[in-house]
């Protein structure tokens, strides 16, 4: 039998000489205004998480065009470390659902996943309530596919809306709806998070939290707070390991958030940490499951 496996269920790829990402002209993110390839992944990713090393990816957008998402799922078609792709197309558009049927039948389109739009960015507390949006999102669940939520945490009434709204849409919570750990008041995103979790069909992503915490001071101390809220609200069998790399650089790294991850996960069982580092993923995104891992390859 192999050994179990983890599954990244986050992370981000970009080759600035193909495609721009203007939010790298940022000071605050300097450290990683450069090209990171899936190689500069499997390289990177050396740590062990409960004695399982990465084995398979989710790998998502970072801009929003639809170029960028045919993109990622060209590279997913030939790069075996990645199993899926959370893209973007425009929901507010009328011809979304043709979007959607080319981003599938077109090159790794079978990839395809999950979509998301990057919520945070936008200024109306209801975007995710517009009519033209749910008419978007209902195209999405009528294909197959599920939402991924990036939202932050002052946002998180808008995602239980859509969690009220959408039970039959899968929906997961990027980044643990972005609790501001380095300010250590945790209070209200906790009660949000709490009526979110009562959702069943909402799962949600531990990832993003040491870019939430100070970049350069932050120890597991301040993110264990975080992560016991989370553990109680969802249980392990709705949470799901991820990265943040390369954005996960500007506060450590992938392999000082594994060894975190790592120290946090003593005392679970070994049913529990399969779920949260690889199961929930595997099971959510419609993954293809390793040797060992419980069913038979696909």
């Amino acid at each position: 039998m192999n050994a179990p496996v983890l599954v990244d269920a986050h992370h981000h790829l970009w080759d600035l000489a193909q495609r721009p990402q203007p939010w790298l002209d940022d000071p605050d993110v300097a450290p990683i205004r450069r090209t990171f390839t899936a190689d500069d992944l499997r390289s990177t990713a050396t740590r062990a998480i409960a004695g399982r090393r990465l084995h398979g990816t989710v790998v998502v957008q970072c801009v929003t065009e639809v170029a960028e998402t045919e993109d990622l799922l060209a590279l997913a078609e030939r790069e075996p470390l990645i199993q899926a792709v959370v893209g973007w197309a425009d929901l507010t558009s009328p011809a979304i659902g043709d979007v959607l049927d080319q981003l599938t039948a077109g090159p790794g389109g079978g990839h395809l996943r999950s979509l998301r739009h990057l919520v945070q960015g936008e200024k109306d507390p209801d975007w995710l309530q517009h009519p033209d949006v749910e008419r978007g999102l209902r195209a999405v669940r009528d294909r197959g596919l599920r939402y991924d939520v990036l939202v932050r945490d002052h946002q998180l009434d808008q995602a239980i809306r859509l969690a009220e709204r959408f039970p039959d849409l899968p929906q997961v919570l990027d980044h643990a709806g972005k609790p501001v750990i380095a300010r250590q008041d945790i209070a209200d995103w906790e009660q949000r998070i709490r009526r979110l979790a009562a959702h069943p069909h909402v799962v949600c992503k531990v990832s993003g939290l040491i870019t939430e915490a100070d970049h350069t001071r932050w120890t597991t101390a301040d993110i264990r707070p975080v992560w016991d809220v989370l553990l109680s609200a969802f249980g392990p069998d709705r949470l799901m390991f991820g990265s943040d790399w390369p954005v996960a650089n500007l506060a450590g790294g992938w392999n000082r958030w594994a060894a975190t991850v790592d120290e946090l996960l003593t005392g679970w069982s070994e049913s529990d940490a399969h779920a949260l580092l690889a199961g929930t993923a595997t099971a959510f995104y419609g993954l293809a499951r390793a040797a060992g891992e419980g069913d038979t390859p696909t």
